[in-house]
């Protein structure tokens, strides 16, 4: 639905001519009955027309609407949509108008927050005030059916008055419960953590962020609302798996380190062959190598510190 914008009349002079008639009305009235006894057909006039302008100011009454910054009034008459003012100001409008408000500020919430509705009791009075708790990570299996728990906090505002009032039924639980779903599909369609290419939740953070955005902004775009960033405001292991996935990753981490050093102390062990057959410092033969290398890398990739032994003798005994 396309927002109408509405340019209506400055307030200022329509509260004058208010203020004139509901002045000008009792002194009418009061006037035409003094003069009824000398003159009943000014009277006549006079009188109508005091009760007739004093309604009229009364019911300009209800034109008045004051649009504070980052405020807006939709126009309805008579149920027709009729256009949205979005600028601040003192106006006036139709009385017969209905002019429901909506803000335009930047609002955030975090997913899994719980919305407790407005209560009111026979009288129409409000006896519990709209309320929305702290949001609580939502558990979810990601790509590899491992339990985590995910939460995010989005900003977002309203661009499309219209279509934020008249497309959904309430558009602050739309956006929420929208948010809510595109965020447990991301979860599923990446796994947590990954060694290879692939995206994963914790080690592409930036990326996973865009695109849980785009997701909520294709679900949120029909009810007028622009999502301005999408952040993870909390991510990790179910607490029933995450000890066993903290030995995981220590041991996958472990594993990367010792290829590390395996690889580092190859290629010493072959430089130091290199080398000393380069300058002719000693000449060994295959076997007298093959116990070399043994030994370098005994010591390049042992976790402990290594005791030499000293050989005293010749370096065949």
């Amino acid at each position: 639905m396309k927002e109408v914008v509405f340019k209506p009349m400055s307030g200022w002079f329509p509260l004058v001519v208010s203020l004139g008639l509901h002045l000008a009305g009792p002194a009418s009235i009061v006037t035409g009955g003094i003069l009824a006894a000398q003159s009943p057909l000014l009277a006549w006039l006079l009188i109508p027309g005091g009760i007739v302008g004093l309604l009229a100011g009364f019911l300009m009454l209800f034109g008045f609407q004051a649009v504070a910054p980052n405020d807006a009034r939709v126009l309805l008459l008579f149920g027709e949509y009729r256009g949205s003012v979005t600028e601040s100001g003192f106006y006036w409008v139709n009385p017969f108008f209905s002019k429901r408000k909506i803000t335009l500020r930047v609002r955030n919430f975090e997913t899994g927050a719980i919305t407790t509705p407005e209560k009111k009791d026979a009288t129409g009075h409000v006896v519990q005030h709209k309320s929305r708790s702290a949001g609580r990570p939502s558990k979810v299996n990601d790509r590899d059916g491992n339990p985590i728990e995910i939460s995010a906090i989005v900003v977002w505002r309203v661009v499309n008055t219209a279509e934020a009032l008249f497309e959904v039924d309430d558009y602050e639980d739309f956006v929420a419960v929208q948010s809510e779903a595109a965020l447990r599909n991301l979860a599923s369609r990446h796994p947590y953590d990954s060694h290879d290419d692939d995206i994963s939740l914790r080690g592409n953070t930036p990326q996973i962020c865009e695109q849980l955005q785009h997701d909520i902004q294709e679900r949120l775009h029909k009810a007028g609302v622009e999502v301005i960033e999408a952040r993870l405001s909390n991510l990790s292991y179910a607490p029933e798996i995450a000890a066993a996935m903290l030995q995981r990753q220590q041991a996958q981490a472990v594993v990367a380190a010792r290829s590390k050093i395996v690889e580092g102390a190859v290629g010493m062990v072959e430089m130091a062959l290199e080398q000393l057959a380069k300058k002719e410092v000693v000449h060994l033969d295959e076997e007298r190598k093959a116990a070399m290398v043994s030994n370098l890398l005994a010591v390049l990739c042992s976790d402990r510190h290594t005791q030499p032994v000293i050989n005293a003798g010749s370096i065949y005994h």
